[in-house]
C-alpha cells in the first residue's frame, strides 16, 4: 500500500512496515501531487512503541511535513510544533564521524531546528 499521507506512513510503520520504505513510497505520490492534505492529519506518535528510534522517526516525520510545506507553499501543519516532534540530542543519518561536519551545513533547516542532521537531498526521490 502506498501512503497518501504522512499519518498513514506512521500507521504502516506502527503496523511492522519498513518506516523508510513507506516514507519513500508516500514522497513518490506526494510529488507527483503535492497538496496540503497529505501532510494535514498529525501522525500517531511513534515513540511509545518504538522508544529512542520512534523518537527519531516521530521528529522526520515533522520535519518531513514542515520542509515539503516550505517548498510547496503550503500551510504547515500545527502538529509539527511541540516537544514530541523534536529530539533533545543530535542525530545524524550516519554513523561516520567524518561525514558529521557535512550533514550539520547540509540538514535542511526543518529538520535542523528538530536535532535531525540529514544530506540536503533526504527527500530526494531518483
Amino acid at each position: 500500500m502506498r501512503p497518501k499521507t504522512l499519518a498513514e506512513v506512521a500507521k504502516l510503520a506502527a503496523q511492522g512496515d519498513p518506516f523508510d520504505r513507506c516514507l519513500a513510497n508516500f514522497l513518490d505520490g506526494f510529488y507527483a501531487a503535492p497538496n496540503a492534505a497529505a501532510l494535514g492529519a498529525a501522525p500517531a506518535l511513534l515513540a511509545p512503541q518504538f522508544g529512542e528510534l520512534g523518537h527519531v522517526q516521530d521528529a522526520y516525520l515533522a520535519a518531513t511535513a514542515e520542509e515539503l510545506a516550505r517548498r510547496f507553499e503550503l500551510p504547515q501543519p500545527d502538529w509539527t510544533v511541540g516537544e514530541a516532534r523534536q529530539l533533545r540530542r543530535p542525530w545524524f543519518a550516519t554513523p561516520l564521524a567524518a561525514l558529521r561536519a557535512m550533514l550539520l551545513l547540509e540538514s535542511p533547516p526543518a529538520f535542523r531546528a528538530r536535532n535531525l542532521f540529514v544530506s540536503e537531498n533526504a527527500l530526494s526521490r531518483a
